[in-house]
């Protein structure tokens, strides 16, 4: 599996970005998927995360309500579309293929990593 994120940017508070994640090897179809994000001096954090099928999903509490998860398993494309972009944010942003095909809030169920792309939110 080779996951290539991308859709970061700089963008200010209240904007919107959506991010990408794609599966170059096309493996991405029988596996969970979930967003994860790091921030300077502080430990990767869940995000979101959807189901092979897509008919799952999970939220981490601070993004419920403007990020939404999506897949289209016929491009091998995860989305994160981010809304109401706050400072906070503000991170490096990763994709990873689970193990199962679930969706799955826990760091250690994820397998594969993409290499990440920046958000960066002003106020």
């Amino acid at each position: 599996v080779q996951l290539q994120a991308s859709g970061g940017g700089l963008v200010q508070a209240g904007d919107s970005l959506r991010l990408s994640c794609v599966d170059s090897r096309r493996t991405f179809s029988n596996n969970g998927v979930g967003w994860f994000r790091q921030a300077p001096g502080k430990e990767r954090e869940f995000v979101a995360s959807i189901s092979w099928r897509g008919d799952s999903s999970y939220y981490e509490d601070s993004v419920k309500g403007r990020f939404t998860i999506s897949r289209d398993n016929a491009r091998n494309t995860v989305y994160l579309q981010m809304n109401s972009l706050k400072p906070a944010d503000t991170a490096v942003y990763y994709c990873a293929s689970a193990r199962r095909a679930g969706a799955s809030m826990s760091i250690r169920e994820y397998q594969y990593w993409g290499q990440g792309t920046q958000v960066t939110v002003s106020s």
